[in-house]
């Protein structure tokens, strides 16, 4: 993975074309690049980002940021109430609750 201002870019191999492709993974415009070496994919992966914002700006639109802080999950019933009823045991809210149990869970991937 790669990051420039706040946008992630996956990069995969493509051993046939023997190309390097990625795309940005945190916003859902679509924002693509590719090269043939390290040196060219992550210029191009900056060059991208560069001109997706240029070309915001020229239409005089926002970029999407990466993040904004906030996303909405769905999940059944009875497994919102078993959080909530876990986060009130513990003297937390729900969104603190959440949030803490992600970090958690997190900092055992990295």
């Amino acid at each position: 993975m790669m990051e420039y201002k706040g946008y992630i870019g996956k990069v995969e191999f493509d051993d046939d074309a023997g190309i390097f492709h990625g795309e940005v993974i945190n916003v859902r415009d679509v924002i693509t690049f590719q090269g043939e070496s390290v040196q060219e994919i992550r210029q191009a992966f900056q060059d991208s980002i560069e001109d997706y914002l240029e070309f915001c700006a020229s239409r005089n639109e926002d970029p999407e940021k990466p993040f904004s802080g906030t996303f909405t999950v769905r999940i059944p019933p009875e497994l919102h109430r078993k959080i909530y009823i876990q986060a009130r045991t513990v003297d937390k809210s729900l969104n603190s609750w959440v949030s803490e149990t992600f970090e958690r869970a997190v900092a055992e991937l990295y």
